[in-house]
């Protein structure tokens, strides 16, 4: 089946740098000044004005010849930039200063181990990296020479800052650097996707990709404004105050805090990492208006003694991503808020840049737009749609089959994995990897998927060198938070060395490899279970489903005992 989206089309992407849609338009030009940036842990503010200013000084440090006192950075000159930070409001201005020099840089991951980060940085081969102080150590394991490694925020003795450039800049009178001219397909940053099998890989996100759903967003945004009354913020500056907390490395995190923040006036206040006390005690304080979180987190906050008892008068929009957020869950967020009808959902890939389909609110698009339970909602502004059979013909209404989507927002592709690339970016379509089915008044999209990489924790427990195991399969099971979270479970064949070391040290073993080697979310725990064979299809297929409905009957049998 074939479904564009039911938006009007999205305006003529511009052949040019995405900075001049971001921060160079006209009607910027016509702003009060505001406070853009807060960074909750610290205190400190930055106005749109500020931001601008460091964002043009930084990209001059940067991009400037080394006899001028800048790096010297070009894109010609193969260089990438890699960022290794907690959130914090020079990260932003870091991205948009390599964005106006078009030099690209990757989005590595705060939480990454070692192994990680190691992976990470072969995929992107950066020539500089920008740190946090405390992951200062862990940059330094990239094999770059200490002068090519540089601090986000904070000091350190030997070690350059961004703000320290940017004073440098300054004080010199460097002269400005021009905003280089970009295409659509001008590389932008690279962001690290599981995708649906093996270890994480780079996506390539270009200044048309940014482009595409900074318009994608706006068209969505003037057809919500059709039905629905404007917002009044009860806030000291009169503007929507927007609590982030998503890691920055994140798609979600990224796009909100560095490029939709740009539509109107508005102020983002950051935490560098989720603390569940001082978010109660930042909602009063800087009167935050938007919450936009993760179901994990939601599930904290409603279970929490202090979600009942703290003035959040000032919230008038929740907005969830990254997973599916039970029904459940949705409704106990907005029983606290009665000013608040629905969390704001929306399904999306890294791979897509963002988003590809969002819940919409009632009457839009002249009451076409249906939200209807248990859906990933309707296409985004400028999405169009193919469910396929296996045999890769269109399904019919209502059949299941593989989501393919294609727009303006579809990445370049993999950075050094043209295989995956052929594989999953085919014919100008993008294949999610997930099954869904369209209603047949085709509204919404049901999707199912799984957003840890089974492969990639298989992989590593096959690596680890005891030869403990002869085969091995990870898949999602029942025992998280929420009845609808999946946590992975590992099943395994022992080796003979295995056998003679014993079940239990040998799930010992697995169980401290995969926590050294990967972050908390894919450690095990759903368990190891020690079976005789992996079952299998006739073709060498693993019949996960198999696994997963014998565990999940034995634990519901255990239960009752």
């Amino acid at each position: 089946m074939y479904h564009k989206s039911l938006f009007p089309d999205l305006p003529k992407v511009p052949e040019s740098n995405v900075h001049h849609l971001l921060l160079n338009r006209p009607d910027q030009r016509e702003w009060s000044d505001y406070t853009l940036f807060v960074n909750v842990a610290t205190g400190q503010r930055r106005s749109f004005r500020e931001f601008v200013e460091r964002v043009r000084d930084g990209a001059t440090a940067l991009g400037a010849d080394v006899t001028q006192g800048g790096l010297g950075l070009c894109p010609e000159n193969g260089d990438l930039v890699g960022i290794l930070s907690e959130n914090c409001p020079d990260y932003v201005a870091l991205v948009h200063s390599l964005l106006a020099i078009t030099v690209p840089f990757a989005l590595f991951s705060s939480y990454s181990t070692s192994h990680e980060f190691k992976h990470a940085n072969s995929l992107a081969q950066a020539t500089r990296i920008f740190a946090s102080p405390s992951l200062l150590p862990l940059a330094l394991t990239s094999g770059l020479p200490a002068d090519r490694i540089h601090l986000l925020e904070g000091e350190n003795k030997g070690y350059t800052s961004y703000d320290q450039l940017v004073c440098t800049a300054r004080k010199n009178g460097i002269p400005r650097l021009p905003i280089r001219h970009a295409t659509k397909n001008t590389l932008a940053y690279l962001i690290y996707s599981s995708g649906t099998s093996g270890l994480p890989k780079a996506v390539m996100i270009s200044h048309g990709n940014i482009a595409t759903i900074t318009l994608s967003t706006m068209v969505n945004g003037m057809e919500m404004a059709k039905v629905q009354t404007p917002s009044v913020w009860n806030t000291p500056d009169g503007l929507q105050v927007v609590f982030t907390v998503l890691p920055l490395y994140h798609s979600i995190g990224f796009c909100t805090s560095c490029f939709f923040n740009f539509f109107n006036p508005s102020t983002t206040a950051m935490l560098p990492k989720w603390d569940i006390e001082t978010f109660f005690d930042s909602v009063p304080k800087y009167r935050m208006t938007t919450l936009i979180l993760v179901p994990s987190l939601l599930h904290q906050l409603v279970h929490h003694s202090r979600f009942k008892t703290t003035d959040m008068s000032s919230v008038k929009s929740v907005g969830s991503g990254a997973a599916y957020l039970p029904p459940q869950l949705a409704a106990q967020v907005c029983a606290r808020f009665p000013d608040i009808p629905r969390v704001t959902e929306g399904y999306g890939m890294s791979e897509f840049t963002m988003a590809i389909s969002m819940k919409p609110i009632p009457g839009m698009l002249n009451g076409r737009a249906k939200n209807k339970p248990g859906s990933a909602g309707i296409l985004v502004p400028g999405v169009e749609a193919r469910v396929v059979r296996l045999d890769g013909s269109l399904a019919g209404p209502n059949e299941p089959g593989e989501l393919l989507v294609r727009g303006g927002s579809m990445a370049l592709g993999y950075k050094g994995n043209e295989k995956a690339t052929r594989e999953t970016f085919v014919d100008g379509w993008l294949r999610t990897g997930d099954q869904i089915r369209i209603d047949e008044d085709e509204d919404t999209l049901k999707i199912s998927g799984m957003q840890v990489s089974p492969v990639e924790i298989e992989d590593t427990i096959l690596a680890q060198p005891d030869n403990l195991i002869t085969d091995v399969s990870v898949a999602g099971v029942s025992g998280g938070r929420t009845s609808d979270e999946r946590i992975p479970r590992a099943w395994i064949v022992l080796s003979p060395a295995g056998a003679a070391l014993g079940e239990k040290e040998v799930v010992t073993r697995l169980n401290a490899w995969v926590q050294e080697r990967l972050s908390r979310y894919k450690w095990l725990r759903g368990g190891i279970g020690i079976v005789e064979t992996i079952p299998k299809s006739p073709t060498g297929k693993v019949l996960r489903r198999v696994l997963v409905e014998g565990y999940e009957r034995d634990a519901k049998a255990n239960a009752k005992l």
